[in-house]
């Protein structure tokens, strides 16, 4: 046997509640680095997208081209339209589509199937009041004991703060985004 056949994430006492946030870049990233690191060692991940979806971003491109037994881990879902949400055009599309995957995150959660859930800006979706600030905490405070969740995004509310394990700020201190550099394929999509 190898070790990771050995390995079993619910063996292990707890799962924890992770939030990366911060008006630096990053946090989607970060979450990514990790479910990297949780499918290497056999766990089961699910990557909700809350106001993202298309088909243009890299890690789309790089998880499709991941090997069989490790895209077998790994399901994605989009819970938004292809464009950039914010307080002044959220649509009916959009909340429906956010509806839709935090549906998806609740269920998958008492499903008991996967080991990492990650909601990718999740925070901006609470602060858009597309995700009821109640239902997260509700939400986290009933998780499944061994499952880790991680929420992604700006601006996380206290509460989510305040229930975390983990919590992560990323400030920035410099952006060659200030200099007019646009976004870069492979580099911030």
């Amino acid at each position: 046997m190898n070790e990771n056949e050995l390995y079993n994430p619910r063996f292990d006492k707890i799962g924890y509640i992770q939030v990366y946030t911060g008006d630096g870049k990053g946090k989607t990233t970060a979450s990514l680095g990790l479910t990297m690191r949780a499918l290497g060692r056999g766990w089961k991940v699910l990557i909700i997208m809350f106001a993202k979806g298309g088909d243009h971003y890299g890690e789309l491109y790089s998880f499709r081209e991941l090997s069989p037994g490790i895209k077998e881990l790994l399901t994605i879902e989009q819970a938004g339209l292809d464009r950039i949400v914010y307080a002044e055009n959220v649509s009916e599309e959009d909340k429906k589509a956010v509806k839709r995957g935090w549906e998806i995150a609740k269920n998958a959660a008492q499903s008991g199937e996967y080991d990492l859930i990650v909601l990718d800006e999740a925070n901006i979706a609470i602060e858009l009041g597309l995700v009821e600030i109640e239902d997260m905490i509700n939400f986290l405070k009933n998780k499944p004991r061994y499952l880790e969740v991680v929420l992604t995004g700006r601006n996380a509310s206290p509460e989510i703060i305040e229930l975390a394990h983990l919590v992560s700020e990323i400030r920035p201190r410099k952006h060659y985004w200030n200099i007019g550099v646009k976004a870069r394929k492979g580099i911030e999509y």
